[in-house]
This record gives C-alpha cells, sequence and structure tokens, in this order.
C-alpha cells in the first residue's frame, strides 16, 4: 500500500454509533448463516440437481417477443411455468445469440409488476376494467381531444415489437386520424 493510501485510511473516521451499527450487522448475519447451516436449510446441491434443476419439466422452442427480430429461445417449462431459457443455438435468426433484453425476457414475463388488464385509478384506487371499457374510455377520450383541438395534438409512437405489416397498420392509422406525427420507439 502506498503512503498515501496508508494517510487515506487512517486519516478516515468511523464514529462510534456507525461502528456498533456495523458490528451488529455483521453479528446477526453471522449468527443467522451459523443457524441455517445447523438446521440444514443450506446445503451443497447434488449432481442430480445441478444437471437437472427442474425435474419433469420439458423445452419448448419459441422466440423472444421483445422486439420483431425474433431471436431464438427454449424456454424451459415445468407444470405450466416458464422456469429457465437459453438461447436457441440452431435458431437462423440469432444463432444462438441474445441481446441483454432478450436474456431478461424471463424476468419480464414472471414480474409482479407486470399489468395483465386494464387498470384505472379513481379516487387514489387502482380498478381493474373490462377491454371494452378501456377502448371505449381511451377512444372517447382520443375523439374529444381531435375535435378540440385537431389532430396533430397527438403523436404516434410505434413498438420496437411491429412486424412490417403492423408497423404499416399503424402508419394508416395515424394518416387516418389526420397526422404525420409518428415515430419509432427506437429512434428516442
Amino acid at each position: 500500500m502506498s503512503k498515501s493510501e496508508t494517510q487515506l485510511l487512517s486519516s478516515s473516521k468511523v464514529g462510534r454509533r456507525s461502528f456498533l451499527k456495523m458490528a451488529a450487522l455483521g453479528s446477526a448475519s453471522f449468527g443467522a448463516g451459523n443457524l441455517l447451516a445447523k438446521e440444514e436449510k443450506i446445503r451443497v446441491a447434488s449432481a442430480e440437481e445441478i444437471k437437472n434443476p427442474f425435474p419433469g419439466s420439458k423445452t419448448v422452442k419459441t422466440i423472444c417477443s421483445i422486439c420483431s427480430a425474433g431471436c431464438g429461445i427454449k424456454a424451459e417449462v415445468q407444470n405450466g411455468v416458464w422456469v429457465r431459457q437459453e438461447p436457441a443455438h440452431d435458431h437462423p435468426i440469432s444463432e444462438g445469440s441474445h441481446c441483454c433484453k432478450g436474456t431478461d425476457q424471463i424476468d419480464l414475463t414472471k414480474s409482479k409488476q407486470r399489468i395483465k388488464y386494464p387498470m384505472k385509478k379513481e379516487n387514489g384506487k387502482w380498478h381493474r376494467l373490462t377491454w371494452d371499457q378501456a377502448i371505449e374510455e381511451i377512444s372517447s377520450k382520443m375523439l374529444k381531444i381531435r375535435e378540440e383541438n385537431g389532430p396533430d395534438t397527438a403523436m404516434f409512437l410505434g413498438s420496437a415489437k411491429f412486424n412490417n405489416q403492423q408497423a404499416f397498420y399503424f402508419r394508416k392509422f395515424a394518416a387516418f386520424w389526420g397526422s404525420n406525427n409518428i415515430d419509432h420507439v427506437a429512434r428516442i
């Protein structure tokens, strides 16, 4: 260690309270680890568990839905639940590779924050809506905004998940709306 590093370390001070907090936290975590080890809550995985951590699962070939590239995924499914994934090395598009978003696809699917149906916040609380209610409310508000302020009030932002045909229909929708305010999420 250099002289300047030694001086820096010796000049840094830790207050009494901070030291006691760190010591208590260290002791508690050490004690919890020992307690778990004594009750055999933590153990070394067997060779079979390492080789096959999800017995009875099946591998399903699918594609990543993050963007329209359609990279290959081998999804491991156990009792109808997606439990793990790996890139499909024989896939003609991705050839066994994934971007960081595709690698994280399983976590997006399992996220507790993922919204699975339309929600509306009323009086500070979220309420579930039917799809018909959501479409009706959104479309009536959009038509009202266009009527009051003109079609260029809206901006249409496309998705990286759109394939060529979906992008065409999205562009047509904006044109029928009466606006050229359209862009793609990848440019933003």
